[in-house]
Order: C-alpha cells, then structure tokens, then sequence
C-alpha cells in the first residue's frame, strides 16, 4: 500500500492516475475519512477506446480542495466487488491537508 501526502490550496486539483484491471472484475473505489467536506473527488470518464481484451487501463481521479484547514484520508481500493471478503488487489492513501492559499510543500 502507497501512502502519499499531499498539501493542496483551496480549489486547488491533484490528479491520481491509477491502473484499472476490469477486464479481470476489478474497480477502484474511495472512501473519505477525516474532515471530509476538505475534499472532492470526481472520477473521470474514460475515453471510448478499443483496447485489446485483458488490456490495462489507466483511470483517472481529481482530488479537489475545498475547504481550508480541514485534513482527510481518502483510501483507494481495487476491489472486485462480488468477492467482499477478499484484500484488495491494490491500494492508494492519500493524505491531504487544505490550506488556504497556495500550498506550501508536503
């Protein structure tokens, strides 16, 4: 598991770019621990494009600050939702810090 901590401006975006594996059942989900009215996080949709069976593709997520002085955790997970009791295949951990202005380092 990756742990990355970030420090982002209110209204400022950080995108995660994470590897999708749903040709074998697999989806990336978040949850948002902390102050979560600090962040946002919107998925964006992938491009119609015809890959070749079992292909990887790259997903894509924007992680947005939206209110300063809040901290959250949001924790990806690759998981293939018919199996619940399974580890995830994958995991991310975001920890961000929103400051006011222009972040100032993580």
């Amino acid at each position: 598991m990756e742990v990355r901590r970030l420090v982002l401006g209110a209204g400022e975006a950080y995108e995660v770019r994470l590897a999708g594996r749903g040709a074998r059942g697999y989806v990336w989900t978040w949850q948002v621990t902390g102050d979560a009215d600090a962040v946002a996080v919107d998925a964006a949709p992938s491009p119609p494009v015809a890959l070749p069976p079992g292909a990887v593709v790259e997903l894509v997520y924007t992680v947005r600050g939206t209110r300063a002085g809040g901290r959250a955790r949001i924790r990806f997970a690759q998981v293939r939702p018919p199996y619940p009791q399974e580890a995830p295949y994958d995991e991310l951990v975001l920890e961000v810090a929103v400051t006011a202005g222009r972040p100032r380092g993580a």
